[in-house]
């Protein structure tokens, strides 16, 4: 019998136990997360407004309750007080990373490090109630704000920013993101992109939401599109809809109350302090290169801003005791099969973000999935002759690490539940370690 461990319970990691069950009828499978709860980014990453992905949920926890796949919540792998990667190998016939791409790209620019300044991977984190997340009173003081990148975390952010208390009520947002946000004097957010608008990666159904914010109003620079020089012939379908969308919002009139300025072909080069925080950035204005890309003008502008959240892709992170290659923010590997010097590693695989780098939508992490898979299994037979022990469980306690079994897990959903009903909401999550591994070790 097979006993695979898989590192991560996102997506990526749910669809490789998935599949590891459904085409070996004995395979054993220990899903294993840092955090006490399970989901990944479906929990920590999408909007708390998008319900209909959110739902997703449902369908992880389908596999995540199979009778041949166990849930291990509080497991820590690699680093301080994490079980060594070597360990856990001596543990399982197998073990297969979905570990994904935990950090953010930065921008390299002057002023980054000034307070005010901030990946949106932290601030969806701190709205989302991840428990490393913690309130670094993101909109004290501020009264506009600019979001960089032009993709779908991009608009999510800028959206969260402007939404009103009553929009916010209804979703599982931690109470007190959801006052803090709801109580802002943010009155405008301009989201930048440094190439043009038939290069952005946002979504239609995504940016069409912008214009349905109450008493929020959207602007288009007229001139930002006049710029992109693309051919509609020559553009995708979903790039001609964005271009309706943008095109519609450049021809509206001016209007008063709060407004999302979206602009186009703009870089950061620096952010400017006030009074030692971020006070402004500074663009310098870029023209399309003729091959995709854009140059520079020596054409500056700035634009107040007491938040700045940077929205330009995220990027991996080396795990304690596997091979990691910088450039690419992945662990090397051959059709799911890490490699360690030029040579595939027995029994060591990965899948999802760590292993392509972060692309795709969630659906993507299922054929990335079915191909680490189908390398496992192919390899089977020579993995079965290890000497593991029948259950992990006995020695991860014996290494100091306590397990949140799927008991706990659902513990911490009622509890979820009860908070909510006392506010008179929804579902509202816990958002700090201890409550959190309090009510999962309570039950």
């Amino acid at each position: 019998m097979l006993r695979v461990a898989v590192v991560g319970s996102g997506p990526s990691g749910c669809y490789t136990a998935q599949h590891l069950v459904q085409q070996d009828p004995e395979v054993r499978v220990d899903v294993l997360d840092r955090l006490p709860c399970p989901y990944g980014l479906v929990r920590y990453g999408v909007a708390p407004d998008h319900e209909k992905i959110k739902s997703l949920q449902g369908g992880l926890c389908a596999v995540l309750e199979h009778e041949r796949v166990r849930f291990l919540g509080g497991v820590r792998v690699g680093g301080p007080g994490g079980v060594p990667v070597k360990v856990l190998r001596g543990l399982y016939h197998a073990v297969v990373y979905c570990v994904g791409a935990a950090t953010d790209r930065r921008l390299g620019i002057p002023g980054e490090e000034l307070p005010g300044c901030w990946s949106a991977t932290e601030f969806v984190s701190w709205y989302s109630a991840h428990p490393d997340a913690a309130d670094a009173g993101y909109l004290r003081g501020v009264r506009s704000a600019v979001v960089i990148g032009a993709g779908n975390v991009a608009v999510d952010v800028t959206r969260m920013l402007m939404r009103g208390a009553a929009e916010l009520w209804p979703t599982d947002m931690p109470q007190a993101a959801l006052e803090a946000l709801a109580g802002s004097g943010v009155g405008e957010v301009r989201m930048v992109a440094r190439r043009g608008p038939a290069q952005a990666r946002f979504t239609t159904k995504e940016l069409r939401e912008l214009g349905t914010l109450p008493g929020t109003r959207v602007a288009v620079e007229p001139g930002d599109l006049a710029l992109d020089p693309a051919d509609p012939e020559t553009l995708s379908a979903a790039q001609r809809r964005n271009l309706d969308v943008l095109h519609g919002w450049a021809e509206q009139p001016a209007g008063s109350g709060r407004h999302i300025r979206l602009r186009f072909f703009l870089r950061p080069v620096e952010l400017l302090a006030d009074g030692g925080r971020v006070g402004a950035v500074r663009f310098e204005r870029t023209v399309p290169d003729g091959h995709g890309g854009v140059t520079g003008t020596g054409r500056y502008e700035e634009m107040p801003a007491q938040l700045v959240l940077r929205s330009v892709g995220y990027r991996g992170v080396p795990l304690e005791g596997l091979p990691f290659d910088e450039a690419s923010g992945t662990v090397p590997h051959a059709a799911g099969r890490v490699v360690r010097d030029g040579a595939a590693s027995s029994g060591e695989y990965v899948a999802g973000w760590i292993k392509r780098g972060p692309s795709g939508v969630i659906g993507t992490n299922r054929p990335c999935a079915k191909e680490t898979v189908a390398s496992l299994l192919a390899d089977a037979p020579e993995l079965a002759r290890a000497d593991v022990p029948e259950d992990a469980v006995p020695a991860l306690l014996a290494a100091g690490t306590e397990p949140v079994a799927w008991d706990g897990w659902l513990a911490i959903e009622r509890a979820e539940a009860e908070l909510g009903a006392r506010l008179g909401r929804g579902v509202v999550k816990l958002a700090d370690w201890d409550t959190l591994l309090a009510v999962a070790r309570s039950s």
